[in-house]
């Protein structure tokens, strides 16, 4: 398939994001030049496959993609819609309003400027984390302004198309208020409770489940890279932020009662519906996220199989499951502690565990029930 995207298009910061779009390009055929202040950056960007370096003397860019931290991504974008008098220029950073109120404040003409947002990322940074997937199925933003051409918005959109993406047009403020709630104040949260964890006794840390794994995989990010984005985006995590410290001092307050107490008969009255209502209410938002294909979620039957730890051993089973005609609706990898296996929690439409696990003992697969 031809790509929309017209080049040659400048990418500039070659990092995880910044190269994983040059890679995308490239399979399509765009001319992609790469930019950054690190010289080894745009080496491995370019040794990966995401594009060449940039030239003083190369032609003007149809399109620039900056991809630079919130707190430095305005002044990149001014100096680009300086640069290039004709190009498109978009950013990727992950605050909006932020980069918006920016260059209004320095007067730049925005007709030519289109903020964006992929919803994507990794554990990993840097170019040679980027892959050309990176993007595929995964909401992009497009937050553009009064001022943004349709040209302009056209143009991004054909980026997030050609990238795999799916485009969602969002006002600045609204993108930020949303990332707030369903990613930034995640990764705050994730973090305060891995830190938790430093004075943690190994021994009980050995006791560790998929619980805290889950709680805590987020918090493994860059320190500086959040700083930037929770900087930029103060406004609105705070208020969420206090509403969590609300919710926490009430369990706290009926923690501390409960403690006092000699028994559950000598609880003070509405201790134990607080602590109640704070997790019924946890299982009320969680049932608001969407699931499969961005439907509401369902509930499924978990088929728990024994991996060993061993090379082409997970392949084998999933290849087998596919021989059993049942659906493969997700799948969590859990470590068994102290062996040499895994654990794959196999989840499947209600009506289907029976089988499933009939044909997999069948096949040799030892399971946990």
């Amino acid at each position: 398939m031809t790509a929309a995207t017209r080049g040659p298009v400048l990418v500039v910061g070659a990092g995880l994001i910044g190269a994983s779009v040059g890679l995308r390009l490239r399979a399509e055929g765009v001319d992609v030049r790469l930019e950054d202040p690190s010289r080894t950056a745009v080496a491995l960007a370019r040794d990966v496959g995401a594009g060449r370096p940039a030239r003083p003397d190369d032609d003007e860019p149809a399109l620039v993609v900056v991809a630079a931290p919130p707190d430095v991504t305005a002044g990149v974008v001014r100096r680009q819609l300086e640069a290039y008098p004709h190009a498109v220029v978009t950013d990727v950073a992950s605050v909006k309003g932020h980069v918006l109120a920016e260059l209004r404040e320095h007067g730049v003409p925005l007709d030519r400027y289109v903020g964006s947002h992929p919803m994507a990322g990794r554990e990993r940074s840097g170019p040679s984390a980027a892959v050309p997937d990176l993007f595929l199925g995964r909401p992009w933003v497009i937050a553009e302004s009064a001022e943004s051409s349709p040209d302009a918005v056209l143009a991004v959109r054909a980026l997030a198309v050609d990238l795999g993406a799916v485009p969602v047009t969002m006002a600045a403020d609204a993108h930020d208020a949303a990332v707030a709630a369903v990613s930034h104040v995640p990764q705050v949260v994730a973090s305060l409770v891995a830190a938790r964890l430093v004075d943690v006794d190994d021994g009980a840390l050995g006791l560790a489940g998929q619980g805290l794994r889950d709680v805590t995989r987020i918090a493994a990010s860059d320190p500086e890279l959040w700083t930037s984005i929770l900087a930029a985006n103060s406004a609105a995590v705070r208020p969420i932020l206090e509403s969590l410290r609300t919710d926490l001092d009430a369990v706290i307050t009926a923690l501390a009662q409960a403690d006092s107490a000699t028994g559950p008969e000598t609880v003070g009255t509405g201790v134990l519906v607080t602590l109640a209502r704070a997790i019924a209410a946890g299982n009320e938002g969680v049932a608001r996220i969407p699931g499969k294909h961005g439907g509401a979620q369902r509930a499924y039957e978990e088929v728990t199989v024994l991996v060993p730890d061993s090379p082409g051993e997970l392949a084998r089973l999933l290849s087998e499951v596919g021989e059993t005609g049942v659906n493969l609706e997700d799948l969590r990898l859990e470590h068994a502690a102290g062996r040499q296996v895994g654990m794959a929690v196999i989840s499947v439409l209600p009506g289907s565990a029976t089988k499933l696990e009939w044909e997999l003992a069948e096949r040799g697969w030892r399971l946990v029930v």
